[in-house]
């Protein structure tokens, strides 16, 4: 006969509907870590050794000169304004296009899901160098064959130095893959046929139910969506490069060839100001709910008028049924 081993209070569970049940011990996960220590310097190792190299001259020691002469630096103010314009303008115009898609393809049939993903994943399989070669070739091709008519201008128009809308088209189109999985993530956690259901029910509009009501429950994926944009935008070189353009990222590499040292400054100083935009970013998309109107209340808010109450059914007399 096995010996009866007692068990002790703190590893006995009490519940009086489950009864007595021994509980796990909790281990120290050392391991955990070990991988966060691993990771923090497989990451911030590069970052320090580029700070040094920016601070530390040999034969002078330690100076500041490639931090403080960067905004005096030519050419700094404009590709860095230019580059954040860029990416204003392509968070806008893939957010419309992609928002829009997403949810008639949550209201329309299935099969038109995997459509819309395919064409928005494209960008993935087309290499940047293909697709900036065919840019370049429709660009010369045009002012050739359209110079009588008024879409030589266009063409012209597109190809503007100061902001040149060109880049925001292939912007747009390399930014799809990413737009379209965070807010396809974000559209599968919500129940999109039933808040527009009950929204137009209400009497909201089309237009009113995407903005009141679906967009405040994409807030997060908005915000990531945005954030890989911009972060795809400011460290693009080959599009705007080949096409002869100078955002931020072709000026770090313009400079590099004389100031080594302020290239490096500027990279690290890109990618705090990419951190601090992420964390704004991030702050946008946590926000307080609080002010987020529900499917029902957002959509009664857009339906003018008194509110009609079903009258209640009357209370059954024992014996009078």
């Amino acid at each position: 006969m096995a010996a009866l081993t007692p068990l002790s209070p703190d590893s006995v569970s009490t519940d009086p509907v489950a009864g007595p049940m021994k509980t796990a011990r909790r281990r120290p996960r050392y391991w955990r870590g070990a991988v966060l220590t691993v990771a923090g310097l497989y990451f911030l190792t590069p970052l320090i050794s580029s700070f040094v190299f920016t601070v530390h001259v040999p034969g002078q020691g330690l100076t500041f000169a490639a931090y403080s002469g960067i905004l005096s630096a030519d050419g700094f103010t404009e590709s860095l304004f230019l580059s954040l314009s860029l990416a204003a303008a392509t968070i806008a115009l893939a957010l419309l296009l992609v928002v829009p898609a997403l949810v008639a393809v949550r209201l329309g049939p299935p099969r038109l899901r995997a459509v819309v993903e395919i064409v928005c994943m494209l960008p993935l399989v087309v290499p940047p160098i293909a697709l900036v070669t065919g840019i370049a070739t429709v660009l010369r091709w045009g002012p050739d064959h359209f110079s009588r008519t008024p879409l030589y201008q266009t063409f012209l128009a597109v190809q503007n130095e100061s902001f040149p809308v060109v880049l925001v088209l292939a912007y747009t189109v390399l930014a799809l893959p990413f737009v379209h999985r965070s807010l396809d993530a974000g559209l599968r956690a919500v129940d999109v046929p039933t808040l527009v259901e009950a929204a137009r029910n209400c009497g909201a509009g089309r237009l009113y139910v995407i903005l009141r009501v679906i967009l405040p429950n994409l807030r997060s994926s908005l915000a990531g969506a945005s954030f890989l944009t911009l972060a795809l935008v400011l460290g693009e070189y080959t599009v705007a490069s080949l096409l002869g353009f100078r955002p931020f990222a072709v000026w770090i590499v313009s400079v590099s060839g004389a100031e080594a040292r302020m290239s490096v400054a500027v990279s690290l100083l890109s990618l705090l100001i990419t951190w601090a935009l992420l964390l704004v970013l991030s702050r946008a998309g946590t926000g307080p709910s609080a002010g987020v109107p529900a499917a029902g209340s957002a959509a009664g808010a857009a339906a003018p008028g008194p509110a009609t109450t079903a009258p209640a059914a009357p209370t059954p007399v024992p014996g009078k049924e």
